[in-house]
């Protein structure tokens, strides 16, 4: 009996759809990554002999797309604004102590979680499917690469709940290992390295070919939930909801009582980066109450009800072997 296209695209569509939610967001994968390439490659095969039934947000846009020769700027709804930074105790403190007063002395509890070093974005989902990725920019407007975003594999072309619209806020980023091997590969075509994973990570979202982004094994982490329909309260419920959705959310965060916990938490991670398979430059301390939220409002480059409390840069000794001089062209001794 030969087999409909349309309902073997279908079913192809949402087997690979749901390995990608087991591996990156569970991290249970069920299946080996050969037997996931098979399935994609006869995905790929049935909508190249049925172009009419390729969806835009097929799974086979994993592999890359057409590429674009500029990316759109488009507005966000809500600016996308960047956080106060601290560097010290005393300064959390200080913005623990603004919190309270701006709230009258209410009772309030903070959620504690890794600042990921890499790249902000925002994804628009209409009727439960992915229809716009764009870049933080100068937080007013980005660029539009939603194709680009399709190839993410941790990324849901479509939420695992029917319905809903939301933006949802989050990280790209690129772990170490795929860091390393991205460089060695470049290197043995003789091409520049890049300094690090998050300069990687900026460099391959803005590339016009969304194949070569396929190739460069991004991931996401989701840390922002705005839902039209939501009734949660707190940013904790937003990130349960935001798993139920379908996305990968950071599991090392922490709801803390007190400043002091929030310290603790910080104290810890800062010991145990190193251990950890991406970078991260601080914990970001915000509030979980979002009516409380909403009362302490933003000043014009930040909201008021959260903090970036960063680490300090790695330091280390080196020696100075050698220098060599030589005259430029005006004359200059460099």
């Amino acid at each position: 009996m030969a087999v409909d296209p349309a309902q073997r695209i279908a079913q192809l569509s949402s087997e690979l759809e749901d390995h990608n939610h087991r591996y990156y967001a569970l991290a249970k994968p069920a299946i080996s990554d050969v037997e996931y390439d098979r399935l994609m490659s006869e995905l790929i095969k049935l909508e190249e002999r049925h172009p009419s039934l390729q969806s835009l947000n097929s799974p086979s846009k994993r592999v890359g797309g057409k590429p674009v020769s500029d990316f759109p700027t488009v507005s966000h709804a809500t600016p996308m604004l960047s956080l106060d930074n601290s560097y010290s105790r005393e300064d959390i403190k200080a913005f623990h102590q603004r919190v309270t007063q701006g709230l009258s002395d209410e009772p309030l509890a903070y959620v504690a979680e890794l600042k990921i070093d890499g790249v902000a974005l925002s994804l628009v989902y209409e009727d439960s499917t992915l229809v716009r990725a764009v870049t933080r920019g100068d937080g007013t407007e980005g660029d539009e690469i939603t194709n680009n975003a399709r190839t993410i594999r941790s990324i849901p072309l479509r939420l695992r709940e029917k319905g809903i619209s939301c933006e949802v806020r989050g990280e790209v980023y690129m772990e170490h290992a795929d860091f390393a091997r991205l460089n060695a590969e470049r290197e043995e075509h003789s091409e520049a390295l890049f300094a690090n994973p998050r300069n990687s990570t900026a460099g391959s979202l803005k590339q016009q070919n969304p194949a070569v982004v396929a190739g460069r094994s991004l991931r996401f982490f989701a840390y922002s939930l705005d839902e039209r329909s939501a009734q949660t309260t707190t940013h904790t419920l937003n990130m349960k909801r935001l798993r139920t959705l379908g996305f990968p959310v950071n599991s090392a965060q922490q709801r803390c009582e007190t400043i002091e916990e929030v310290l603790m938490f910080y104290a810890q991670y800062e010991d145990k980066r190193s251990e950890l398979p991406y970078d991260i430059d601080g914990v970001v301390v915000k509030l979980d109450d979002l009516s409380q939220r909403d009362r302490l409002g933003y000043t014009t480059k930040s909201p008021r009800w959260a903090m970036a409390y960063k680490f300090a840069a790695h330091q280390a000794q080196t020696r100075l072997i050698d220098i060599q001089l030589q005259v430029g062209r005006t004359g200059a001794i460099t």
